[in-house]
């Protein structure tokens, strides 16, 4: 059955979880839908000629359906309710609309603003590779327009955001927790912002941050449009639309095709796997033939940090993401996987909340997820922007009951995974692995930088530190880093015993070098000097109780 293009005056939006309505005018977007109309471009729909010619050296020249419905009702200044899944391009439906509000200096009208250089379009993420991922698009599509968009997050330093917003910036893109604190230092001014877009609400609901989101709007002035972006619309999410939304637009991005909550262009296996074998699962499904780009999660900090070092050990270019690096370390591994230096991302899932790569072809679930919200963010990496990918799913066997309700709940048929270990077939068979690969990947196929060849920034961190850790020596030791000896002296590989920082020290000072042999020689006299023998005497009130002779 065909589905068409339809608008839904006065529709009722209802809450997932929640008795709230939301009277909304409804549009649903279809990909067959769209089909069925004429191919257009951006220029049709009234896009700037500077925005477009960007687009376009960029090669992007045709909207997805989501950005096809979304462009008339926003560049005609409307409130938006957009929903679709992960990976449908709801970036640049709602980046193109704020580019095209904002004013800048170019314009004509620039110098008659209340306030030129304030910032005029506020788009507000739930984590810091998001809010990267998104001024990386926008900028993208500003290149010819020249509008000034600075990114606003958490673990770098204050000073060089600081120096973006006073030197005038037209977009401000950033993470709810360090706008808040520039906002309250006076850093930050939001009374001349004419667009709001709030992106993946429910994962800002998921991480805690809707009363921060809802301090900003209510810091913005009333006149204003405001782009509200979710995958789902949980009773939260409904009830902040109702308070900061005026008679918005409820658009939909669905397929036909798409009869569950996961999206068809996503190959899904489940395996059931023995923790010790993982690993070696994991070297051969990454040698798969056509496999690109992989992202691997993982549920704990630790497990992200001993896989990724695994993997390069057995000659994959690897990198990881997890709470323990500083914000450095975390964009050096997102450059690098981005920039093709590292094809395999090992990842927690907060950290990877956000990533936004188009061209992954695998995604692999080493630990199994906690519910059906955390599995479909992981496997949504996949399968982006009309492209096919494949999602493995390990299970431990205490994962079971788990996996069951997780089954359940998205309507999939692999209620009972597979038993699988590294030399069974079917895993050949199933994920297109050549026979014979073992779990070391051949010299003569390791052809990607890695992870060192991305420069580290310093971004004059806060909190973590700014590395990650330096490699093992031979030995063992961590080059570079101190032992772990109880007296906490460096004796390591990159540390100074005491004597050597001694002899160091007496070296570069002479007046050090002269005072040493005398301290020398006053610590050899007290040794040779004859120990004086005391006798002891207990007294109680001022007797004599006992008296004990002198020691010999």
């Amino acid at each position: 059955m065909n589905t068409e293009l339809s608008q839904v005056s006065d529709a009722q939006l209802t809450a997932d979880d929640s008795n709230e309505e939301l009277e909304v005018t409804e549009t649903l977007a279809t990909t067959e839908a769209a089909a069925e109309i004429p191919e257009l471009t951006f220029a049709d729909f009234g896009v700037r000629a500077e925005i477009v010619d960007s687009l376009a050296e960029a090669g992007i020249t045709h909207p997805f359906p989501i950005q096809s419905m979304t462009l008339p009702v926003a560049l005609g200044g409307h409130d938006i309710i957009g929903q679709a899944k992960t990976g449908t391009g709801k970036t640049l439906g709602f980046g193109i609309p704020a580019l095209q509000r904002v004013i800048v200096p170019a314009d004509d009208e620039y110098e008659s603003l209340p306030a030129p250089g304030a910032p005029q379009a506020l788009i507000v993420v739930p984590t810091r590779e998001l809010a990267v991922q998104v001024a990386s698009d926008l900028t993208t599509a500003a290149r010819r327009r020249g509008a000034r968009i600075v990114t606003i997050y958490g673990g770098r330093a204050y000073e060089p955001q600081i120096e973006a917003l006073e030197a005038g910036v037209e977009i401000v893109v950033g993470t709810p927790g360090r706008l808040i604190d520039l906002h309250n230092r006076r850093q930050l001014s939001l009374k001349n912002v004419r667009i709001v877009v709030l992106d993946e609400a429910d994962e800002m609901l998921d991480l805690g941050f809707l009363p921060d989101v809802e301090t900003l709007m209510a810091a913005t002035p009333a006149a204003r449009q405001t782009l509200l972006f979710s995958a789902t619309m949980p009773g939260p999410v409904v009830a902040m639309a109702r308070r900061y939304m005026t008679k918005p637009t409820h658009i939909r991005a669905a397929d036909p095709e798409d009869e569950g909550l996961t999206k068809k262009d996503i190959r899904q296996v489940v395996y059931r796997a023995h923790n010790l074998d993982k690993s070696e699962v994991v070297a051969r499904i990454l040698q798969a033939r056509g496999r690109g780009r992989t992202i691997i999660f993982t549920k704990t900090k630790r497990t992200a940090a001993k896989l990724s070092e695994e993997l390069v050990d057995r000659g994959f270019a690897a990198a990881a993401i997890h709470g323990d690096l500083g914000q450095g370390a975390r964009e050096q591994a997102m450059r690098a996987f981005r920039n093709e230096k590292v094809d395999v991302l090992v990842a927690t899932d907060v950290a990877a909340r956000g990533i936004d790569v188009d061209d992954v072809t695998h995604v692999i679930n080493y630990q199994c997820p906690e519910d059906e919200k955390t599995y479909l963010h992981r496997v949504g990496r996949t399968g982006r922007a009309g492209n096919k990918g494949t999602a493995v799913t390990f299970v431990d066997w205490d994962d079971v009951p788990r996996w069951g309700l997780i089954n359940k709940a998205l309507g999939m048929d692999q209620a009972e995974p597979l038993e699988t270990y590294s030399s069974s077939p079917h895993l050949y068979t199933d994920l297109d692995i050549p026979e014979g690969t073992k779990g070391r990947l051949p010299r003569n196929k390791r052809v990607l930088a890695g992870i060192d060849a991305e420069k580290l920034e310093d971004l004059g961190e806060t909190g973590k530190s700014g590395g990650r850790r330096a490699p093992r020596s031979d030995s063992g030791q961590r080059s570079g880093g101190r032992s772990s000896d109880r007296g906490g002296r460096g004796s390591g590989a990159g540390g100074r015993s005491s004597r050597e920082g001694s002899r160091e020290g007496a070296r570069r000072s002479p007046e050090k070098a002269a005072e040493a042999p005398a301290a020398a020689s006053g610590e050899s006299a007290k040794a040779d000097r004859p120990r004086r023998n005391r006798s002891r005497t207990r007294r109680r009130n001022g007797e004599v109780v006992s008296k004990a002779p002198a020691a010999e």
